[in-house]
Order: structure tokens, then C-alpha cells, then sequence
């Protein structure tokens, strides 16, 4: 039985990405980006890991499924997302336009 996601090819983001933060969460557009805090630390590409788990848990996708396209090493990142789910980018676009 097949499920019916209605995912999308792919996707770009602009993130901006604070690590060492008391929790994991996604606070929303600010100035364009997309911010996110995580908890873990830079090194390692550890930041870059559950940026990338929580994106991907957020969108309805796998974390094999973001790709950072650049900034691996910046707080300031551009991300590729494939298969996302429609309905969970829509919710991105609204608070995205709510913003502007």
C-alpha cells in the first residue's frame, strides 16, 4: 500500500544556525533565514548533523534527504531539502510571507 505525501522534488533554504543553545528548536524567518538552535557544538560538523536531523523531522523527510549546499563552517547556511512534504513546506512559506 502506497502512502500519498505529496512530496515535492526539492527545496532551498537559507538558515542561520546557532549551536551550543539550551534546546533544539525552529524559531522562524528572521531577515530572510530561517533560524534554528541546536544544542550541539560546532565541532566535529556536530551542528551541522542536527541541523540537519531537525530540519528534515520538521519537513516530513529523512536527514539524508538535506543537503548543505554551503556554510558547512559558517552559521549562515544554504540547504537543498528533496522530497518534501507539500503541506509542511506550506506552513514554512505562510510564516515566511508573515514575516516579510
Amino acid at each position: 500500500m502506497k502512502k500519498n505525501t505529496m512530496a515535492m522534488d526539492e527545496k532551498i533554504l537559507d538558515v542561520y544556525v546557532q549551536p551550543r543553545a539550551s534546546r533544539n528548536e525552529i524559531l522562524g524567518y528572521k531577515n530572510e533565514f530561517l533560524k534554528i538552535r541546536v544544542t550541539a557544538s560546532p565541532t566535529g560538523g556536530e551542528a551541522n548533523r542536527l541541523c540537519q536531523e531537525i530540519l528534515a523531522k520538521a519537513l516530513g523527510t529523512s536527514p539524508s534527504r538535506v543537503e548543505i549546499l554551503s556554510g558547512h563552517k559558517a552559521r549562515r547556511k544554504r540547504l537543498r531539502v528533496h522530497a518534501v512534504n507539500e503541506a509542511l513546506w506550506q506552513k514554512f512559506e505562510e510564516e515566511k510571507k508573515g514575516t516579510s
